[in-house]
């Protein structure tokens, strides 16, 4: 980091962390792979801002004869890489450096390349929604350069996360004392509020604010002069029963058309967390003040419904409530914890009727039989936090209809990476919700476990994979699993 101009420090930072800046670049493994075929150069010239402006233009092609001119532009890239800078530049395009360093890593050597604490940079970088312009910043200018990030209205911060616990008792176990939430199957939004001004973000930062209009009307409506506001959309039937995750999202995709949609797929929010009112930034303050800020801000029936127990039956009558109103279950949260924007934190824990994780799929095999033509046993795999890459859990084509199989079976090809006899690879880019019954002990794995009946419940595109569950939290479930008793190794 220290080494790096400093103009280069945010590419340099992505590439780091195995991201392009560029999003995707509509390169074809087969275009890669012929591209690979270039002669490689004896002696370094490529910066990383000439790899930059080459992605920039990959991204931008479009339109006829675009896969021509896509493979002319990568060979000619690759024309000026050594070997080793055509297999990291290879690699880095289909999202399988495997280097390493993953952006945690990251954030700690720009720390010591800086010399302050890691939690500083760690709050800037959560603050600013990313770590790449903080590093350019603090590297350029030294430590004053933080107090530019704080948080700030209409500057999207990334969402506090949460960790899993089979059950409300579990969850009391470690919290004591906690706030219980609903959990609904919504999509997450982050609303900023500057007098009549207010714009609405989704998880991935991005600004939908005309797409929802009745969400806009509902922060509006607050006496509240500024605020930022974090919770969830989500459609309701007529007797406030939700539609799918799939429904909801209808709306975050359409641009056209938002009146009618307004009409027939109305939308409702529920907010469970306030970072800022009026003039005070409240994220580092204890949950139970946020809490109640956040009830003066609000109308009842846009808050959360939420209660305060230690009482382990009382939390699971609440659990069996949010279940009886077709919801996912319940997040459990600690009353002292701050919003840890951007993390998976231990403040909170959500609890759901049928386990569920966010997984990634890593490849999927031919169907067979009447699934003939479409690619149907996904392998799953959770994100290792610590080692990089992904560990797998097993495979599934339980719960999917013809239309998902059609879907499926076309985004995976647009993302192959290789195939041999059995299986098509994939880019790690799609999430996918996986139901199952348990976590098993399995030496068919080289993560040690596997999920029985582990079924497809709908895949998640409002989620990246670096948000998809982790091995850690696998762990977790599977030892919770086994100090009540259930069964450990696969039958």
């Amino acid at each position: 980091m220290r080494a790096v101009d400093p103009v280069e420090v945010p590419i340099a930072i992505a590439f780091l962390s195995g991201q392009t800046r560029r999003g995707r670049l509509g390169v074809s493994y087969a275009a890669l792979r012929t591209a690979r075929d270039v002669a490689p150069v004896a002696t370094p010239e490529l910066t990383v801002a000439d790899v930059d402006i080459a992605f920039g233009e990959l991204a931008a092609i479009s339109g006829p004869g675009a896969t021509t001119q896509r493979k002319e532009r990568l060979e000619a890239l690759m024309a000026r890489a050594t070997a080793d800078e055509q297999d990291f530049l290879a690699r880095l395009i289909v999202g399988e450096l495997r280097q390493g360093a993953l952006q945690a890593l990251v954030l700690e050597a720009v720390a010591a390349a800086a010399g302050v604490a890691l939690s500083d940079v760690r709050k800037a970088a959560m603050s600013a929604g990313g770590v790449g312009e903080v590093a350019q910043a603090l590297l350029q200018e030294g430590k004053s350069a933080l107090t530019r990030f704080s948080i700030k209205l209409m500057q999207p911060i990334l969402p506090m996360l949460s960790q899993s616990a089979p059950d409300p008792a579990a969850a009391l176990q470690t919290l004591g004392t906690a706030a219980f939430e609903w959990k609904v199957d919504g999509a997450r939004v982050q609303v900023h509020k500057s007098g009549d001004e207010v714009r609405v973000y989704t998880r991935n930062l991005n600004d939908v604010t005309p797409r929802v209009p009745e969400i806009v009307a509902v922060a509006r409506a607050s006496p509240r002069r500024n605020l930022i506001l974090d919770g969830e959309a989500i459609a309701l039937r007529p007797d406030s029963t939700p539609h799918s995750f799939q429904y909801t999202m209808r709306r975050f995709g359409r641009r056209l058309g938002v009146g009618a949609r307004q009409l027939e797929q109305p939308l409702s929010v529920f907010f469970f967390d306030c970072l800022l009112s009026d003039d005070e930034v409240l994220a580092d303050r204890p949950a139970s003040e946020r809490f109640r800020v956040l009830e003066d801000a609000l109308a009842r029936e846009s808050i959360i419904p939420r209660t305060v127990t230690a009482d382990p039956a009382e939390a699971s009558n609440f659990f069996e409530q949010a279940i009886a109103h077709g919801h996912e279950g319940v997040v459990a949260k600690s009353l002292d914890a701050p919003y840890e924007a951007g993390r998976r934190g231990t403040g909170w824990i959500k609890i759901k009727r049928a386990n569920t994780l966010d997984l990634v799929v890593l490849a999927a095999e031919w169907g067979h039989g009447r699934r003939r033509g479409w690619l149907s046993n996904l392998h799953l795999g959770a994100r290792d936090a610590e080692g990089g890459g992904y560990v797998m859990l097993g495979k599934t084509f339980k719960g999917l209809t013809d239309q998902l199989l059609e879907w499926q079976t076309a985004e995976f090809l647009r993302r192959e990476t290789s195939r041999d006899a059995s299986a098509v690879y994939l880019r790690p880019e799609l999430v996918v919700e996986i139901a199952f019954n348990e976590v098993q002990s399995s030496a068919r794995y080289s993560g040690g476990l596997a999920l029985r009946f582990a079924r497809v419940k709908g895949y998640r595109p409002d989620k990246s994979p670096e948000s998809a569950d982790t091995i850690a939290t696998v762990r977790s479930l599977y030892a919770a699993q086994v100090h009540a008793g259930a069964p450990k190794d696969e039958p």
